[in-house]
């Protein structure tokens, strides 16, 4: 009889083949702009640690605390026996940096996509998303049994046409988008997506993953950056990136929170962030809150790298970017994984990042408030050898 399982190594081989193949890479250091990486010192532009706090003594004190006070795990489902006052300490300070009614925190920024979106919808309802959207958007759509729809990516006209189309087709409908679109560093067009939904009577759900603690004057996300502080906006995100944590929230009304309390299985039936990493999100919205500074000199980095390589490198393909994200394109997987691979023997860690997670192949720089001028400007150096 034939290997029932014998199909894995043939579809490993194929991704082999393609340059698609993905293996983990050992960091043994502490979080920074410069890592040990599988026993290598490298400049690093590859992590989502934006405000440079993840390895912040304060957020690790926040962590100790907490785990000295409640242990290392909450338990069970927030329903049962895992909450604590400090999810709902945290929940609090969600609500007052994104100025919503109320906040609900998940145990991953994943798992608030699939619970929120397929608690929204279902069969009869329809998703129109932005075609760029991350996996954890996508999957909550299929999640939802909802019919879903992509429109061509930050095309307001094409999302126009489709709800003209289909909007009365169906009894609700959700437009979903990211703000900070991770594997590009462009921004979604909120304010026409905003006026969209309020004319087609559509729920609009934003993942505001890369945007939190870095967009806006608060570091509120990309709602609070295009002056929509107050619209009936769905806003998730996470507390991993730029708050040096771990998990995922939604913000927004008191009615919204109240019912995916009930509605969402995610959060539901899977047990409670935590208490380390719940505390040290909350240490870190104090930070983003009591250091704007941090936000300063990280947009002073990226207005750096972004300036000296339209300027030094024009022959270079740079992917239109508003934010910290800087990617560069290539033409094909090999050569994605060629340029890395030069940037690493020197001493710069910037991943390939190729199909399927993008259209086309590139590399991509995440820039960080603590990276020194003199580390970009060595990855510019290194990049003029190209």
């Amino acid at each position: 009889m034939n290997n029932p399982y014998a199909w894995l190594k043939s579809s490993l081989n194929s991704i082999h083949k393609a340059n698609w193949y993905r293996s983990c890479k050992t960091i043994n250091s502490m979080p920074d702009s410069e890592i040990e990486l599988m026993g290598k010192k490298v400049i690093n532009f590859a992590s989502n640690d934006y405000l440079g706090i993840a390895g912040d003594e304060r957020l690790a004190q926040a962590a100790i605390t907490a785990i000295k006070e409640f242990g290392t795990g909450s338990t069970g489902s927030r329903l049962l026996s895992g909450h604590r006052q400090l999810h709902g300490d945290l929940e609090k300070a969600i609500a007052q940096l994104k100025q919503t009614e109320d906040a609900l925190v998940f145990s991953s920024g994943y798992l608030a996509n699939l619970g929120t979106i397929s608690a929204l919808v279902g069969q009869k309802d329809l998703i129109l998303a932005d075609e760029y959207n991350h996996s954890s958007l996508k999957n909550g759509a299929k999640l939802s049994g909802a019919t879903v729809l992509n429109y061509t990516h930050n095309h307001i006209e094409d999302l126009q046409a489709k709800l003209q189309q289909l909007r009365n087709q169906y009894r609700r409908c959700l437009i979903v988008t990211d703000s900070v679109f991770s594997m590009d560093g462009n921004i979604c067009k909120l304010p026409e997506l905003v006026e969209l939904a309020k004319v087609f009577q559509c729920m609009l759900l934003v993942d505001e993953a890369h945007a939190t603690g870095v967009m806006g004057k608060n570091g509120a996300g990309c709602v609070e950056y295009f002056g929509l502080t107050g619209e009936e906006i769905i806003q998730i995100g996470t507390l991993s990136k730029a708050l040096g944590s771990l998990g995922g929230y939604v913000a927004g009304s008191e009615v919204l929170i109240d019912f995916l309390r009930n509605r969402a299985s995610t959060w539901i039936y899977t047990t409670g962030l935590s208490p380390a990493d719940t505390a040290a999100a909350l240490e870190a919205i104090k930070i983003v809150k009591d250091e704007p500074q941090r936000r300063e000199w990280l947009w002073d980095n990226v207005n750096l790298l972004k300036t000296s390589l339209k300027q030094e490198l024009s022959g270079l393909n740079l992917l239109p970017t508003q934010s910290q994200i800087i990617c560069l394109g290539l033409e094909n997987p090999s050569s994605a994984l060629s340029l890395a691979d030069k940037l690493h023997k020197a001493g710069i860690f910037a991943p390939a990042i190729r199909p399927p997670t993008v259209p086309t192949s590139r590399i991509r720089f995440s820039v960080m408030a603590t990276h020194k001028h003199s580390q970009i400007r060595f990855l510019l150096d290194i990049l003029h050898q190209e």
